[in-house]
C-alpha cells in the first residue's frame, strides 16, 4: 500500500495534540492490556492508538492505522529521576505536555528541538524521517537533567 506522507503527518499532529498533549482525559478508553493507559483518536480513514504503562518511568507504543491496517508505529521508553517527588514528577510531565503541543511537521515524533518555560528546558534530538527514525528527548530543571526518553519507529511494511 502506498502511504501519502503529508496526510499521515497532518493526522499524527492532530492525534498527538488531542491525546496525551491535550492534558485532558477525553481520549482515554478502557485499555486492551491490563495496567496500561490507552488513548485513541479517529479522523476519517485514520485511527491512532497510544498505549503505555508506568508513570515516573514508562514504556509505550503509538500506532496509526489506515483503513484498519497498521501503517506507522513508534515505541518509546523513559522517565524521571527516581529521586523526584510525586509532585515534581507531575510538574515535569505538565511541562512535557506543553512541549509536545509544539511538535513540528518536519519531525512529528515528540516535541520541538528546544522549548523553555520557567525553570524547565526541553531538548529533542532525532534522525531519519517518517519512514524510519530514532531520537532522544530530555528535560532539564535549572540546568540539571531530570527526565529522558528514547524513541524509534517508522512506516510498517
Amino acid at each position: 500500500m502506498e502511504i501519502e506522507k503529508k496526510p499521515l503527518v497532518e493526522f499524527l499532529l492532530k492525534a498527538k495534540n488531542a491525546t496525551y498533549a491535550a492534558q485532558g482525559d477525553e481520549a482515554s478508553v478502557p485499555p486492551l492490556l491490563e495496567g496500561y493507559r490507552q488513548l485513541e483518536y479517529v479522523e476519517g480513514d485514520y485511527f491512532y492508538r497510544d498505549v503505555y504503562v508506568g508513570m515516573a518511568y514508562f514504556a509505550g507504543q503509538e500506532t496509526i492505522y489506515f483503513h484498519g491496517q497498521p501503517i506507522w508505529s513508534m515505541t518509546y521508553g523513559g522517565g524521571t529521576l527516581k529521586e523526584l517527588s510525586l509532585d515534581e514528577v507531575k510538574d515535569t510531565y505538565a511541562f512535557l505536555r506543553q512541549a509536545m503541543r509544539r511538535v513540528a511537521e518536519d519531525h512529528p515524533y515528540r516535541g520541538p528541538h528546544t522549548f523553555s518555560a520557567g525553570v524547565y528546558q526541553y531538548f529533542d534530538v532525532n534522525e531519519g524521517d517518517m519512514e524510519r527514525f530514532s531520537g532522544k528527548e530530555k528535560i532539564l530543571r535549572q540546568g540539571t537533567e531530570i527526565y529522558s526518553l528514547q524513541y524509534c519507529g517508522g512506516l510498517i511494511c
